[in-house]
């Protein structure tokens, strides 16, 4: 997202419009995992949710990956802070654990500032930044990151099953 909107910001006709793409840095995935546990919230309360928890059913709870802060603009502990709310998992380095420990601030704060959220979101997509798009590219990634390892991981396995197999 920063590089679109470094984009934007050297394409920007003048300073106000730098200014308003600037306050969107560090912006767009707080706001989307803020409106995400909103969804959350509604899917996991009410009268249907009622009878399933009372037939055993138990929340699926959002988890939080990936969250240090990479930009080393940004405060290290924003997406921690941001994100803490009931039912929640967070998943973070042992550096952005400490750093919390250090001098986070705890509090229940994923259910705040839904509106500004929500107005984030909006200011991106009227610059033409595409959300969907965005999270499509990450998920892709995400994914990529992690098919080398397990692919290793399965040949170990192979090679580690011919080697018994030899053995017997």
């Amino acid at each position: 997202m920063d590089k679109q909107l470094e984009a934007r910001i050297a394409a920007a006709r003048d300073d106000a419009e730098r200014e308003r793409v600037r306050a969107l840095f560090g912006k767009a995935a707080i706001a989307n995992a803020k409106l995400a546990y909103e969804r959350f919230r509604q899917v996991f309360a009410g009268e249907r949710w009622t009878r399933l928890s009372q037939a055993g059913a138990r929340v699926q709870r959002p988890l939080w990956a990936s969250t240090s802060t990479k930009n080393p603009t940004y405060r290290d502990v924003i997406y921690v802070e941001e994100l803490i709310g009931p039912d929640t998992v967070n998943t973070m380095p042992l550096a952005t654990l400490e750093a919390f420990a250090d001098h986070g601030v705890a509090g229940s704060t994923v259910d705040q500032g839904l509106d500004e959220a929500k107005r984030s979101l909006q200011d991106l997509a009227a610059l033409g930044i595409d959300l969907d798009q965005v999270t499509a590219d990450l998920l892709t990634e995400a994914v990529e990151k992690f098919v080398t390892p397990f692919r290793s991981l399965l040949s170990s396995i192979d090679q580690k099953l011919t080697e018994l197999a030899t053995r017997a």
